[in-house]
């Protein structure tokens, strides 16, 4: 019998993840100098070491390995895609271990990969006596991974243009179909980018302005465009009982869920773009209807804090996870609600995480089409969104996608439960994870930490948000048989 051979480049990869790691050592750069200026001689020492670890890994990746064949193809792309997450994990938890911010590999795992993926879970359970280096690197990863790492690397290397660019690009941006703005991939990467800084700049002046000093708009601003939620005070924006600090959180927090794309469209003079886009207005109608609900609720209880609602509910949508109030006080009602909200997710396309809106309008038109088709069975019937006939076989990966997403929310809850948590906490857990969320509840919750999960729980977690960030396919088809071999 012929044995079946791997068909998988891994030269190709292995080399282009050096290129990676050597990206990675230079954002080290960033937390190495703020350590310098904060006068942290041994955060200085951290960051040196990692990044000369990091960057000597990388460099002996790419000129160490010299493929016959540099080609990228599709599974090449996939396999880098999921694989750089890890890699930039592995070598992104050196500074928390070399800093004594943490002591367990378990745990500065945890940390890495939940900055990388913007889930903002964090095991540090005194975040305000970590260097201003450690917390410059936590928000650095989150902003890293808000974009993405490929996409990154498919602006400042224009040669990934030739080599397997669309197959990254497709394998990284959430969403269900990705548009390219540009002609290029290296050049709709920088258009988006562009974007990205630009909220970045504008939101860290606008903190600054504010109660904050400029290290804390700084970091506040990389982790709420990424919507990654990591903060520099452990009671997160609640420390400073600032209204305006709230208020303009939450609209980049809101924008943060908008698909990145659609904003450069509006930025480039088809602002009519945005209010004509019917995903966005089913993320504007969601969100009004459960701030109303949620505020009715802690009304009638006697509960309501202010703008709280408002800054939960939008944080729970676009997967942010920064709190300004103990949700947990507020009831299971609106626990319930919060979950809803993580699982939805904001727009395809965003930093946000989340099932995404686009994929539950698909769902619910789909549903009515076959609600119609059992009056009319000789009717042929099609799904449209934006005015456009969407094609039968994407609304099938769609509802693929949303049965794998809720089978993995409940297995996760249940395998979570088996390692010691309570239910209702290891479901919110499960799907904090999944959707990239970052809030807990119960143990986990604004009063408890993820730091008090037993390692086992912690290693399940970190594979979830792995998962969710690049929205199951990517991951999972490298688990099967067909993908290694012809």
């Amino acid at each position: 019998m012929k044995q079946k051979k791997s068909i998988i480049n891994i030269p190709v990869v292995l080399r282009m993840m050096g290129w990676l790691l050597m990206i990675e050592a230079a954002f080290m750069a960033v937390p190495l100098l703020t350590g310098i200026v904060y006068g942290e001689e041994s955060s200085v020492k951290a960051f040196a070491c990692s990044a000369l670890i990091t960057c000597g890994a990388g460099a002996l990746m790419t000129f160490g390995i010299r493929p016959r064949d540099t080609d990228m193809h599709r599974r090449e792309g996939l396999l880098l895609t999921a694989s750089v997450w890890v890699f930039f994990s592995l070598f992104g938890m050196l500074p928390f271990l070399f800093d004594n911010a943490l002591s367990s590999i378990t745990d500065a795992f945890f940390e890495a990969m939940s900055g990388f993926t913007t889930t903002g879970a964090s095991v540090i359970t005194d975040v305000e006596s970590a260097s201003h280096s450690v917390l410059m690197w936590r928000a650095i990863m989150n902003w890293i991974g808000g974009m993405g790492i490929i996409l990154f690397t498919l602006a400042v290397i224009p040669m990934l243009n030739h080599q397997g660019g669309i197959q990254l690009f497709n394998a990284e941006v959430t969403g269900i179909t990705h548009d390219k703005l540009r002609p290029r991939i290296s050049q709709t990467a920088k258009s988006l980018w562009l974007v990205y800084v630009l909220l970045t700049v504008l939101l860290t002046v606008l903190l600054w302005v504010g109660p904050m000093n400029a290290f804390d708009a700084v970091c506040h601003s990389f982790t709420t465009v990424s919507t990654g939620g990591y903060s520099t005070k452990n009671a997160s924006i609640a420390w400073w009982n600032s209204d305006y600090v709230e208020i303009v959180i939450t609209v980049f927090m809101f924008l943060g869920g908008i698909n990145v794309a659609l904003i450069y469209t509006a930025l480039s003079g088809k602002v009519s773009a945005l209010y004509k886009n019917g995903t966005v207005r089913w993320y504007v109608g969601i969100v009004l209807l459960f701030v109303a609900v949620c505020a009715a609720y802690q009304l009638y209880n006697g509960t309501f804090e202010k703008l709280s609602d408002i800054f939960t509910c939008i944080a729970a949508i676009t997967s942010t996870g920064f709190s300004v109030a103990n949700y947990d006080n507020w009831g299971p009602f609106v626990i319930l609600l919060l979950m809803v909200l993580m699982f939805c997710g904001s727009c395809a396309g965003s930093t946000a995480g989340g099932a995404k809106i686009d994929r539950i309008i698909f769902l619910i038109k789909n549903t009515n089409n076959e609600f119609y088709r059992v009056l009319h069975p000789n009717s042929i019937t099609t799904v449209r969104v934006n005015s456009k006939v969407v094609p039968n076989a994407i609304v099938m990966k769609v509802i693929a996608f949303l049965c794998i997403y809720l089978m993995l929310f409940v297995t996760g809850g249940i395998v979570l439960t088996a390692l010691g948590l309570p239910s209702i906490d290891a479901m919110f857990a499960s799907l904090t994870a999944l959707s990239n969320i970052g809030l807990g509840s119960g143990i986990t919750g604004p009063e408890g930490s993820f730091a008090v999960l037993p390692d086992a729980a912690k290693w399940v977690m970190s594979w979830y948000m792995l998962v969710g960030r690049l929205e199951l396919f990517t991951v999972l088809i490298i688990l099967t048989k067909g993908f290694w071999v012809k």
